[in-house]
This record gives C-alpha cells, structure tokens and sequence, in this order.
C-alpha cells in the first residue's frame, strides 16, 4: 500500500486568522475622519497571499469613496501623507526615490481625504507585510503559502498605489522574501528529517513482518502469528495516516517487502490448512475402520485376547491424529460404545469369578492349617508321614481351583514352606544312608591325613620361622577340615 493511495494526513489546526490592523498607539491623539470611497480595500484576509489579492487597482479613478473599516492612528496615517501630495485636480503623487509619481486621483473631495485614502492604503499594505512576518513564525505554514504570498506582495509592492514611506515598504518586503526562502529551507529540512523517521519506522514494521515469515515452521501457531501480521498492517495503515508521506520509490519498496512477508505466511498457512485437512480425513477414516474392528470385539468372551485386541486399537486411535473437534468427539463416542460393551461383560463375568474365587481361597486357607499343623518333623519316619499327608493336602489343593490374584502367593508361599520342612528331614537322612556319600567321605578323610604327615614332616625340617609358621597354619587348616566330617 504505497503512499499515494491515502489521502495526505490533513493538519487539524486552523490557520492563524487575519490579524486586524494594530490598534492606535495610547499616544495617538483622535484618529481623523475617513473618507468612505466605495473602492477602499478591505484589510482582513485569511492569508497574506488572498490578502493581497484583494488589491484595488493601481489607479482608481471616478470611485465613489466608502466607509473604511481599517482603524490606525492620527500619528501613523500623518506620518504616510507626510510622502506625498495633491494637485488642485484631485490628482494624488507620491515619493518614489528621488521621483515623484501619479498614484491616482481623487477630484470630489477634499485633498485631506484623498491623501488620507491612500496613505490608509499603505499602512494597509504594510499589515499585510506584517501580516506576512506573522505567519512566517507560525509551525503551520506552508511552502506553496509563502511562495504564493511573497509573488502577490512582490506584485503590490512594485509600484504600489499608495502615499507611504516606499523605501522603508520595500525593504520590509525585501527582509521578509529573504526570511521567506530561510523558512523555506527550514521546512524542507523538517520534512527530511520527518521523511527519514518515518522510513525508518516503516522499516520496523517491516521487518517485524518478515521475522515472522522466516519464523514459520512446524511449531508455527498460525492463530497468533496471523493476529502478529494483522495487528502489523493496522500499525502500517495508522502509519501512513498519521506520518509525513514518504517519497514514492522508498514507500513502494517497503510495501513490497512488507507484502512479500504477507504473501509468504498466507501461502504458508494455506500449505498448513490443506495438510491439516488430509490429515483429519486420513484420522477420520482410520478411526471409522478402528470402529468396525471395535464393533465386531464387543461381543467376544474371549476376555484375555479380546483385551489385548481392544488395547491394541486403542494405541492404533491414539497414533491416528485428530479429525477435528466435532469430528473427535462423534467418533469416540462410537468407540467407547463398542469398548464398554466388551469390558462391561468382561466386568460381570469377572464378577462371577471373583465371587467363586474366594470361595476357593476359603477352602485352600483351611487346608494350610491342615499342612502347617504337620511340622516340625524331626525323624525321618515322622518325615515320611508328613509326606503322605501333605501329598493329599496338595492333590485336594489343586482341585479346588483358581483364587484372587493377589493372595495367590501368599498361600503358594505357605504350603511350600510346610513342603521344605519336611524335605529337609528326608535330604538328610538320605546323606547319612548313601553309599557313595561314605565312599566320598573316606577318600577325602584319607587325602587329609596323608597331608597333615607331609606337613609335619616339612615342619620339622623347615628351619625358617615365617616359613615355619605358614607350615603350622596350613596344617591347623586342614585338621579344621578333618575334624568336620568325622
């Protein structure tokens, strides 16, 4: 959006107003009668550039006078008629240098007011080089403005119609084209220094745009980065509005920047949404098959595989995406219909089991006490009778039938303990009845004592005391060991 497609912000402060003549000093003495030529200029204007225009013509001649509505004092117009005079012909002159000119003639009244008119004329004139000074201060002035009035008062002051002072008027006009061209040159030094921060703010704009087009990715909230990009072209727009305008060339650049970026994150959300939209109908369809398989299960009894059937389209639903809010919601509703069914079932039927398990539990319980009640046994008779009760207890035992998981091992861990006690008795009273066992034992016996006459005999040759000693600690090792298994 180049400049020059919005309208150049209008500056709200109304022009300073035409100042009305200066009052009469507090010296002046009773300003003097006016004549009233219907002729006579008017010294209000908006600006000193229409002000001038008003101007009457360089000689009127025949006019009839009227009111005056300018007001300045006795001593100011006395001081204008002092540069000029009239003929007995009504004929009013001027100096003009060190000539003397015709300005205009004035021959039905009396050579007081005709000199008086155009004396009025001059300080008219000079209001509005004062005028003109004014506006030259003011912050709101214009370059066309002070163009257009320095050419008009040029014109005026050339070779006014006018009894004044017209050196002095020149000079003023003079000093005041000159502070024209300063102010000018002011302005214009404003405007590029308002152009430049303007194109510099512009600038930020644009590159807050393009740092989130070259942000965009697979983590882009597109919701929030498109509210980012719309709150930057509002900030543009405002911008452009309320800023000095930017000289065309810089202004289209920086658009096309920023509508680059703006193009960039469209096309790039637009990539997104199409995405995102095959990809709800891919989930929308893989979760409407997971459906029929959900529906076709609800009604097995085969609890454990059917589970694990159920489990396994439940990771299938979670790894298939999402279809879309209202799509969702419609979707697992169906599921969990056809998933309640099953495991409702399989609930009521564990139910039932339960209900017969503990039974069970019961049942196993007394036997334990039954089991427990056969230990300690010490002898290995007392230990062959335990067996044979323990064998029915445990033949009865797994009749009975399943119980609650969770007590499970702990009554497995009971009657096995009651199972070790009794080995324990019948595992040693094997050893001591084993033939190979003796057989072992003896050989080992044999090895020992033939070790133990070495070691004497190296202890009583061994002369070295820590050798000596290792020797003697040896053979208390192996006594150790003798004496064990005896």
């Amino acid at each position: 959006m180049a400049d020059e497609t919005v309208t150049e912000p209008v500056n709200t402060a109304a022009p300073e107003e035409q100042a009305t003549t200066p009052a009469p000093e507090a010296s002046a003495a009773t300003p003097a009668p006016t004549p009233s030529p219907a002729s006579m200029p008017k010294p209000h204007a908006p600006s000193p550039a229409a002000f001038a225009k008003k101007t009457p013509s360089a000689k009127p001649r025949a006019a009839a006078p009227a009111a005056a509505t300018a007001t300045y004092s006795e001593a100011d117009v006395k001081a204008a008629e002092a540069f000029g005079r009239v003929d007995d012909n009504g004929t009013v002159f001027v100096k003009d240098g060190d000539a003397e000119r015709e300005v205009g003639q004035f021959p039905d009244v009396s050579k007081e007011e005709a000199l008086a008119l155009y004396a009025r004329r001059f300080l008219d004139l000079k209001a509005k080089l004062d005028l003109l000074a004014a506006r030259l201060t003011s912050p709101n002035i214009k370059t066309r403005e002070i163009d257009e009035s320095v050419k008009l008062l040029g014109e005026e002051t050339a070779e006014p119609a006018v009894v004044g002072d017209l050196a002095a008027l020149k000079a003023r006009y003079a000093e005041l084209k000159a502070a024209g061209e300063a102010k000018k040159a002011e302005i214009a030094e404003a405007r590029k220094a308002a152009q430049a921060k303007a194109v510099a703010e512009r600038t930020t704009i644009v590159e807050k745009a393009e740092a989130l087009a070259a942000s965009l990715g697979d983590n882009t909230n597109w919701r929030s980065t498109a509210d980012k990009f719309r709150n930057l072209f509002d900030e543009w727009q405002n911008h452009q509005r309320t800023t000095v305008r930017i000289d065309k060339p810089e202004a289209e650049a920086l658009w096309k920047r920023f509508s680059v970026a703006r193009t960039t994150f469209n096309q790039a959300r637009r990539k997104w949404a199409q995405a995102r939209d095959n990809e709800r109908t891919a989930a929308k369809e893989a979760k409407e098959a997971i459906i029929a398989e959900a529906n076709e299960l609800k009604d097995s009894t085969a609890w454990g595989e059917t589970s694990r059937k159920f489990n396994d389209l439940m990771d299938r639903w979670k790894k298939a995406g999402r279809a879309g809010r209202n799509e969702d919601d419609e979707l697992w509703a169906k599921f969990r219909e056809a998933a309640d069914t099953f495991f409702n079932a399989r609930q009521a039927d564990r139910d039932q089991i339960n209900s017969s398990e503990k039974e069970n539990l019961a049942a196993k319980e007394a036997l334990l006490v039954k089991a427990e009640a056969l230990v300690p046994v010490k002898t290995d008779a007392e230990a062959k009778k335990a067996r044979q009760e323990l064998a029915k207890i445990q033949e009865e035992w797994d009749q009975i039938g399943y119980v609650p998981r969770d007590d499970m091992r702990r009554i497995e861990n009971r009657l096995d303990a009651v199972d070790k006690q009794i080995k324990a008795i019948e595992d040693a009273a094997w050893k001591q009845t084993d033939p190979e066992a003796d057989a072992r034992k003896s050989s080992f016996e044999e090895q020992l004592n033939a070790q133990l006459a070495e070691l004497d005999a190296k202890i009583a040759a061994e002369s070295d005391p820590k050798k000596k000693a290792k020797l003697e600690a040896e053979k208390a090792t192996k006594e150790q060991w003798l004496n064990a298994i005896k």
